[in-house]
């Protein structure tokens, strides 16, 4: 674990006691409540109203309360946990469909955290959790989120000559090999994974879109490969895009007609 950052840790402490009393303060309420140097106080305010995080209170000057970005902030959270639950009802019903795992994942860098999962009733099924994280590029659901960025940002995450590590030998390493599979996923709407992050298991998923048409997260339906098959594959691929377009139904995306 690194350092905490002792500026990065003033700064929240100010904005931690909004929290308290009428949701105002002023300069010297922080310098007393902190015991902090004015002039460190003085600074951090400044950086905050800057940055949108407080704002001076309307007729009260010196008087701040907190402004927009921390309700944003909030209310990403809020989405994120909107997305879980929902995700997670949905993987469940898809589950009973095929009985085998489901997840659904979210894009985090170059990484797919899964935040929502129903495990396969079969003896033989894939181990995982969620709140695990994997490579992006090892992974169906990271394909697919991949897939649906746009590439000046596929292109920060994933630039010309990065390293892609390996899960196992199926792993794509190259990023020229990925930027063509990301190509046909976009093109197929489905991403498919064989092999790329267990050995054992081969993994389908469909995108997962927000209101405004954004994909915001991803749905896989995983395999052992003793029960994979190509006709099995067409079947799972049909049931994952059903069960993403339920989720994002749910989240208020409508599909154009």
């Amino acid at each position: 674990m690194g350092r905490l950052v002792p500026a990065v840790t003033r700064a929240l402490d100010i904005l931690e006691l909004f929290l308290d009393g009428d949701g105002t303060l002023s300069a010297p309420d922080i310098v007393r409540k902190l015991q902090l140097p004015r002039t460190t106080v003085h600074e951090l305010v400044t950086t905050l109203a800057a940055r949108s995080y407080i704002v001076q209170v309307p007729g009260q000057p010196g008087r701040y309360r907190l402004g927009v970005r921390p309700y944003q902030l909030g209310s990403r959270y809020a989405e994120q946990l909107d997305l879980a639950a929902e995700g997670q009802q949905v993987a469940r019903s898809v589950a009973e469909t095929c009985d085998e795992t489901v997840h659904v994942a979210i894009l985090e860098g170059t990484d797919v955290i899964y935040i929502a999962k129903v495990d396969s009733t079969h003896a033989v099924r894939m181990v995982s959790a969620a709140g695990r994280r994997l490579p992006a590029h090892c992974t169906s659901v990271g394909k697919m989120l991949l897939a649906s960025l746009p590439e000046p940002e596929l292109s920060s995450r994933v630039p010309d000559g990065a390293e892609l590590v390996a899960m196992t030998p199926n792993s794509i390493t190259d990023p020229v090999a990925l930027r063509e599979a990301l190509a046909s996923i976009r093109q197929r709407g489905i991403a498919v994974e064989s092999r790329e992050s267990n050995p054992d298991v081969s993994c389908v998923a469909a995108p997962v879109r927000d209101r405004a048409g954004q994909v915001v997260a991803a749905l896989s339906i995983s395999v052992p490969m003793i029960r994979w098959s190509e006709e099995r594959r067409a079947e799972l691929e049909q049931l994952a895009a059903k069960g993403a377009a339920e989720l994002s139904e749910r989240l208020g995306h409508r599909s154009v007609a």
